[in-house]
């Protein structure tokens, strides 16, 4: 995947985009973009992201823009996250959706639809971007899927040319 265009944001996009940050993450997750340049970039697949400094850290996502996995690697948000044991690490570092016996740990807040970061359980590090198949209370102890998987490490997001 490659950027084929790249723009600087208005003010009012940028606002926007923080404010939507700030709902979902807190202020800390805002703060570590304030001040730094921020640019639209379209890539050659129809993805939108957002270049933080140059840097792929946002990307849109049905007309919201939530963190890739670099992204949220830098702004290590506390909130909106699924934790999964160590041995479904390697499966959802492949793309593989999250089953609910492999989650420890879910932020209370997720609602169905909402998207999340999952993390493995011993360094807390994001190993995808998903989209909630069921509420926080139905993702841990239960049989089936639980999270789908939208961007995961060594995928072509993660992997983009700048």
């Amino acid at each position: 995947m490659r950027i084929k265009a790249r723009h600087h944001l208005r003010e009012d996009a940028v606002k926007n985009i923080l404010e939507n940050l700030k709902a979902n993450f807190g202020e800390s997750a805002e703060a570590d973009l304030i001040g730094k340049k921020l640019e639209i970039a379209e890539s050659d697949e129809e993805q939108d992201f957002v270049l933080v400094n140059g840097e792929p850290l946002l990307f849109a996502v049905d007309d919201t823009y939530f963190p890739t996995i670099r992204g949220a690697l830098k702004m290590k948000p506390k909130k909106k996250r699924v934790v999964v044991d160590m041995g479904a690490v390697k499966f959802v570092a492949k793309g593989a959706d999250i089953m609910s016996p492999g989650i420890v740990d879910v932020d209370t807040d997720i609602r169905r639809n909402d998207l999340v970061i999952i993390c493995d359980e011993v360094h807390g590090k994001p190993l995808a971007i998903g989209r909630a198949l069921v509420n926080a209370d139905a993702m841990m102890g239960n049989r089936g899927k639980a999270v789908k998987s939208l961007h995961y490490i060594g995928d072509r997001i993660w992997k983009m040319e700048v």
